[in-house]
């Protein structure tokens, strides 16, 4: 079973630990994050991001971003990333 993960909609310094800290817990198992809300993603968080991806991809589960908002597509190109660089896909064991 897919766990399902809301982004909150800053994803500034202040939210870059709460959200290592509910991303670690949600480790070990599929997981899609919705990314609707998101008006604002800065560097902190979008490095705890990319290390969710690495772990998620190491531990061969899916990891997934859904529904970026258009201002999470927008800062994300900013930084030459897109929603793909954040995903987990391992081949299907």
């Amino acid at each position: 079973m897919t766990a399902v993960y809301a982004l909150p909609a800053r994803l500034d310094l202040p939210a870059a630990t709460p959200l290592a800290g509910e991303l670690r817990s949600l480790r070990g198992a599929p997981l899609s994050v919705s990314a609707d809300a998101v008006t604002h993603l800065g560097t902190p968080c979008l490095q705890v991001l990319l290390s969710a991806q690495r772990s998620w991809q190491a531990d061969g589960h899916r990891l997934t971003l859904e529904t970026p908002s258009p201002e999470m597509d927008e800062q994300l190109a900013l930084f030459g990333l897109s929603t793909a660089d954040l995903e987990a896909l391992p081949e299907e064991r």
